[in-house]
């Protein structure tokens, strides 16, 4: 049976977010957000928020239980300072806070009190179904 470690990422992703959109719908304000503060721009792609939660449960999957902090510095990169050295930059709280709660209501994830989000057994076995596919 092939699993979320037996395939790459992106295209696990991809398909992943191509069903999220059938489960639920971006906010209306992901047209104008920006996915962290050291961004200059929001996302070009249409469906970047439904990649962004792909993504999340995806990551708590491999790695969880996991909180909006946690998640907020794993999907975070390195912020410009110009003449200055690069520190990181966390990612944006609204955008993981949202798509957490969607994937909740969606039955993909549960809260563990104390710990974070953690993934269900229908959580698992889309990713797992995704993952067979690609």
């Amino acid at each position: 049976m092939t699993t979320v470690y037996d395939v790459e990422a992106e295209p696990l992703i991809q398909s992943v977010a191509e069903e999220l959109e059938n489960e639920f719908d971006a906010p209306e304000w992901t047209n104008y957000a920006k996915t962290a503060a050291n961004k200059y721009k929001p996302p070009e792609q249409e469906n970047w928020y439904h990649i962004r939660s792909a993504a999340i449960l995806r990551r708590i999957y491999t790695d969880g239980p996991l909180g909006t902090s946690k998640l907020r510095t794993i999907f975070g990169e390195s912020k410009n300072h110009g003449h200055a050295p690069q520190h990181h930059g966390k990612a944006s709280g609204k955008v993981i806070r949202t798509a957490l709660q969607n994937l909740e209501e969606a039955g993909l994830v549960e809260t563990e009190e104390g710990k974070g989000r953690e993934i269900t057994e229908d959580g698992q076995a889309l990713l797992d179904d995704k993952a067979g596919e690609v």
